[in-house]
């Protein structure tokens, strides 16, 4: 596809820039011209008049034919800045649903990019028919030609069969997750930046040939692989990278995919150790986040930082002791040479594999109530039941520790010991 040419407009942190700069190349945009404007929420532009007319010169000088802006921007603002400079304005977010339209490859991927570009628009429906009825703009595709309403309630019906199709790929995903609890494998989902090398990781893991891309959101769909791992068999799934200032009816269209994160007995958190360390505190804490929010707990996520065939050990051992003030412990490696990958086996090894002994105390009732999670525990592990004078059933377990984990639930006061 032919790249337009445009002009960026930004926030003057360098982070920023960076990221601006690769969701544009991403979406096929080549940035002749980047502005850096501190804050992008003015009431009629999103930015001053002087500056909105600055940028009118920009555009014309350089005969962009876009306008990037590195920010959400309301209907009204993206009506008023397109007016203003006479050509197509496109945000934020309108800039990475475009990059995720023409990169899905999946009918799952393909319905959930639909859906958050509906609720993308769903708010901004009314003003953008009431605008376009007041004067032709670019971007505006002749909307004026339907009714408020009627314009309005097609996206809401689009929506809910939207939303009815996912559905149906739910209850084939849960018969999928059925069906693999029966097979009683581990499973190791990996999550992380976008660009942080998930991909190259999972191939080099499972033998894969996927694509992987130097860019934003080469992955969009869930990709399940058997590896083995230490004479066991585990599964791995990769999903879409993460991004900072990602809304939340995003994270809400592609749960179907990050669900896999959701139910992954270990998640790696793959972090781009060749990054600057502010960007990696950065996109650390912006992944962290969004797999706070999607219900993962801490405890189930491992750290990997990978690319290190990018840097010296001395520059490594210096960012991981600003960032984590440890080096001993950190899990480094390169998903393109290979270093560090045994390591990283025997971690995972350690948190899924190997033998954990669990000690679990329960109340009379609630041994009936887990009765059928018990019979197939059995089956995986060494159980012993012991009736408590206190009325209490202890559970002494022993077993392979994602079985282990599995039961935390039924007591929050378990306790491990790794072997």
């Amino acid at each position: 596809m032919r790249e337009r040419k445009a002009v960026l407009i930004t926030f003057p942190a360098r982070f920023a820039v960076e990221e601006a700069k690769e969701l544009a190349a991403a979406g096929d945009y080549q940035v002749v011209e980047l502005v850096t404007q501190r804050y992008l929420g003015k009431a009629q532009f999103g930015m001053g008049k002087g500056k909105a007319e600055e940028v009118r010169e920009m555009v014309s000088s350089s005969q962009a034919e876009v306008l990037l802006v590195d920010e959400h921007l309301r209907s009204n603002q993206i009506y008023n800045l397109a007016k203003l400079i006479g050509v197509e304005v496109i945000d934020r977010e309108k800039l990475i649903l475009e990059i995720f339209a023409r990169r899905v490859t999946t009918a799952e991927a393909k319905l959930q990019v639909e859906l958050a570009e509906l609720k993308y628009e769903m708010p901004r429906a009314r003003d953008k028919v009431r605008l376009a009825k007041t004067g032709e703009q670019p971007g505006f595709h002749g909307l004026g030609k339907y009714e408020v309403d009627v314009y309005y309630r097609v996206i809401k019906r689009r929506i809910s069969t939207v939303l009815e199709k996912l559905a149906m790929v739910r209850q084939q995903r849960d018969l999928h997750h059925r069906q693999r609890a029966r097979i009683d494998l581990p499973t190791v989902s990996l999550a992380g930046y976008t660009g942080a090398g998930k991909t190259t990781l999972f191939n080099l893991l499972t033998g894969e040939s996927k694509e992987v891309g130097s860019g934003s959101f080469t992955t969009l769909s869930t990709s399940i692989r058997s590896m083995n791992l230490t004479g066991s068999k585990i599964l791995l799934t990769d999903t879409v990278g993460f991004i900072t200032r990602l809304p939340t009816y995003m994270i809400e269209a592609f749960k179907a995919t990050l669900e896999e994160q959701i139910i992954a007995d270990l998640v790696l958190l793959v972090v781009d150790i060749g990054d600057e360390p502010d960007y990696l505190v950065t996109k650390k804490q912006s992944c962290s986040a969004i797999l706070s929010e999607l219900g993962i707990s801490p405890w189930r996520v491992l750290t990997i930082y990978n690319k290190s065939d990018k840097s010296s050990h001395e520059e490594i051992a210096g960012k991981l002791q600003e960032i984590d003030g440890t080096v001993d412990n950190a899990i480094v490696i390169s998903a393109l040479t290979g270093d560090g990958i045994d390591r990283l086996k025997s971690r995972i090894a350690n948190a899924v594999v190997d033998c954990v002994e669990s000690v679990i105390f329960l109340d009379k009732g609630e041994i009936y109530r887990i009765s059928g999670e018990l019979e197939r525990l059995k089956e995986n592990a060494e159980v012993e039941i012991v009736k408590e004078a206190s009325g209490e059933i202890k559970l002494n377990i022993r077993g392979p520790s994602w079985i282990i984990k599995r039961t935390e639930s039924w007591n929050r006061n378990a306790t491990e010991n790794f072997s």
